[in-house]
């Protein structure tokens, strides 16, 4: 449902009166480098070439974040320029070029700077997410025009042109340009463009379609009614999937399995292929669940209805068909939410075991924005000898408690992790570790609970889980980590529309793409005054043993 011109401008109205975002350049992620040549060339062309992004540092919770602090070096540089000789070849090959280039040229052999300029306009528009000035275009049809005089070949003057799109800056980088804002004098708005390329990376996760940017170049998006037609059709595209996928992945800090491996001796079922297809379990129930059912975000923690493949039925102890299926657990099964996937406890373990502190640091960091401290640096480790008597890991973890540097940390880490030592460090089932019976009661910031499904619900109820998908959310969509000093009222504004609306996540989207913040812009905020613990921007900060009397009486914890 579309909103109307009055109920547009009073959803703003409701908004802080400073709602802005910061003016921001950002580096394409791999995966935007690949949808977007997919979405302009087709998936074989974008299959035919490693995408040349280089590393991005996880900033404040995301990867994303990290795209607007970092920058190229000359060796990556090459690399970019490599991988854009190799796509603008295929383009340009015999095998493609009959439907990716709009013409054909009056001689293969020589130059053509009628068809050069209409392919290039149009692919430039595509992947420069804009339109391209006149003078623009007239240089690049004559590196297209030169070029193919000295090779005597059309089609390779044409990919020396389109190479020169694929390395320049507009495409490497989402860079946000903007204007004055009519509506509000002395503030400024993202330009019709780059709120375009702002939308489509953010619900898409590549680059605004022609749609998108037919409706930028004809004023639609800087007007309520036009605005709200655009997100809409973004929202019911299928591709909304892709974009969200690729934005719980990053929250979740599913990159981590890229690297993830088990000791084959230790756990002999956990395989490459079985810990993709737990990344991959947990992505499809939280698309199902938030997209397709469009159910309340904080039931994913209950919920017992999720996939199951042939390769991970074995370590869940569930019978599967070839494929993936849906399944849902018995209700007095161990597995309960999110927090019960084997995505959640094989990747917060260690090679050889489970880690209470690993799962227990991963909740708090990942779905409550809570930064867990790192170790002082002055801990002597050499002094922390476990009891070799130990059976268990809340046996082993009592070292760790019982000293006053760990401490802190480890109560407000291991009372969760250690409801979660049922599953041993590759996920599986276990009633007792060593011989011994597990002790899995525990507590969560003043709840106190004997088993997982207490913990499941604790985190349901959290008054932080909804205001970390918030803070995550607004830092994805807006290209960069959130500022204690200026996102703090426009957050709570989003988080109490996110309760209106009954923790969906559809429509938490459309409020955030069509609120004023998604928009208007700030100067960019120098890194001092930037916060990145998010916990500062949306709450309280995070308790230890000696701001929470609560968690110093869980000493045995």
């Amino acid at each position: 449902m579309l909103l109307t011109g009055c109920e547009r401008q009073s959803a703003v109205s409701a908004e802080p009166p400073q709602s802005a975002s910061p003016i921001r350049t950002r580096l394409l992620t791999d995966k935007q480098y690949v949808n977007t040549i997919t979405q302009v060339f087709g998936a074989d062309i974008s299959e035919s070439v490693l995408p040349p992004i280089p590393p991005i540092e996880r900033t404040d919770g995301l990867l994303a974040s990290g795209a607007a602090s970092v920058g190229v070096t000359s060796d990556q540089i090459s690399q970019i320029q490599l991988a854009a000789a190799t796509v603008a070849q295929k383009v340009v090959d015999e095998e493609h070029r009959d439907f990716l280039i709009p013409c054909s040229p009056e001689s293969a052999i020589a130059a053509d700077p009628v068809c050069a300029g209409l392919f290039l306009a149009e692919t430039g528009r595509l992947l420069l997410r804009g339109s391209m000035d006149e003078t623009r275009l007239a240089q690049l049809v004559d590196v297209a025009s030169y070029a193919a005089e000295q090779t005597e070949d059309f089609y390779d003057g044409l990919a020396l042109a389109l190479e020169a799109i694929l390395i320049s800056p507009e495409f490497v980088f989402i860079v946000d340009s903007v204007e004055p804002d009519p509506e509000r004098p002395a503030q400024q708005r993202l330009d019709s463009y780059s709120l375009a390329s702002r939308l489509s990376f953010f619900l898409w996760n590549a680059a605004p379609d022609d749609a998108l940017l037919q409706a930028a170049e004809n004023g639609e998006l800087h007007t309520p009614q036009g605005l709200a037609r655009a997100v809409d059709r973004l929202l019911a595209s299928t591709r909304l999937e892709e974009g969200m996928r690729t934005f719980f992945d990053d929250m979740l800090a599913f990159d981590e399995f890229n690297s993830l491996a088990k000791d084959p001796l230790v756990y002999p079922m956990v395989t490459g292929t079985t810990l993709e297809h737990a990344r991959e379990q947990t992505l499809r129930t939280i698309i199902g669940h938030l997209l397709v059912d469009e159910a309340d975000y904080r039931d994913l923690f209950t919920t017992r209805k999720t996939f199951m493949s042939m390769p991970l039925a074995a370590l869940y102890g569930a019978a599967a068909a070839d494929g993936w299926t849906s399944y849902v657990f018995d209700d007095d099964s161990p597995r309960i939410g999110l927090l019960t996937h084997v995505s959640f406890l094989a990747a917060n373990s260690h090679a050889v075991r489970s880690s209470p502190t690993l799962r227990g640091k991963a909740l708090r960091e990942r779905f409550l924005c809570q930064k867990v401290p790192d170790p002082p640096p002055d801990v002597d480790f050499s002094t922390l000898e476990e009891n070799e008597n130990a059976t268990t890991a809340r046996e082993r973890l009592d070292a760790h408690n019982s000293n006053p540097s760990c401490a802190g940390c480890h109560l407000i880490t291991d009372p969760m992790g250690l409801t979660l030592e049922n599953f041993d460090g590759a996920g599986i089932f276990r009633g007792i570790e060593n011989g011994a019976t597990l002790d899995i009661s525990g507590e969560l910031d003043g709840i106190f609970y004997d088993d997982v499904d207490g913990l499941a619900t604790a985190m349901r109820n959290h008054p932080k889980l909804s205001a970390c998908l918030v803070n995550r959310l607004y830092a994805y969509g807006t290209g960069g980590p959130v500022s204690l000093r200026y996102d703090r009222d426009s957050l709570k504004w989003l988080e109490n529309r996110f309760v209106d609306k009954n923790y969906q996540l559809p429509a938490l989207l459309r409020e955030l793409t069509l609120s004023q913040a998604f928009s208007s812009v700030r100067p960019a905020e120098s890194s001092e005054n930037a916060s990145i613990a998010a916990d500062d921007t949306i709450g309280s900060p995070i308790h230890t043993a000696e701001t929470s009397p609560s968690l110093a009486k869980t000493g045995n914890f």
